[in-house]
């Protein structure tokens, strides 16, 4: 299991944090890749804080959502909603993507069921975040997984980050990833 931080930039602000107290956590327990989220900041922001990350990080760094700076990282994470976005045909709206952030970056979509896992299947993706595992603080979700995430993730063929609420103590034997963000605090 190799693990997957989310720095989401609400949750530093919230618990008076910087990049670089954030990235100290994230070495201390091995991250192998970093997500920047930040859902609210205009895109020159989350240009310097991407290149601050990546000044301190030497792992994968991912931005979330905002693929239009995908050259100051090494890939894009896209959430279901903003996939269709970009087409209403998802796999159009990956190849666009693909055109978009080049065929040399990561990328990764967001699934919350067996359903979203089996369209994925079809889909040029290098991984999927699978989740809510159980409630969690920095983001609000309707569909907790629970115990049921393991089990949906043997249908993926991509590589499964669990998503959302999990803790470094859990134990997953379908998931490649452990995403945490809070639980690094």
């Amino acid at each position: 299991m190799q693990l997957y931080a989310l720095c989401d930039q609400e949750m530093l602000d919230k618990h008076n944090l910087s990049l670089e107290d954030f990235v100290f956590l994230a070495k201390k327990y091995d991250a192998k890749v970093i997500q920047y989220r930040n859902k609210t900041a205009d895109i020159s922001f989350i240009k310097q804080q991407l290149i601050l990350l990546r000044q301190l990080f030497e792992g994968f760094l991912i931005v979330n959502d905002a693929f239009e700076l995908s050259s100051f990282c090494d890939g894009v994470h896209i959430g279901q909603e903003d996939l269709y976005k970009i087409d209403s045909d998802a796999k159009k709206a990956i190849e666009i993507l693909k055109e978009v952030i080049g065929k040399d970056k990561l990328l990764g979509l967001s699934t919350h069921n067996k359903d979203e896992i089996l369209q994925a299947n079809e889909l040029d993706l290098n991984y999927i975040g699978l989740g809510a595992y159980r409630p969690t603080t920095t983001k609000d979700v309707d569909n907790i997984l629970g115990e049921t995430l393991d089990e949906i993730a043997s249908f993926s063929k991509h590589p499964v980050a669990a998503i959302g609420g999990v803790r470094l103590d859990d134990s997953f034997k379908n998931v490649t990833y452990h995403v945490i963000g809070s639980g690094l605090l």
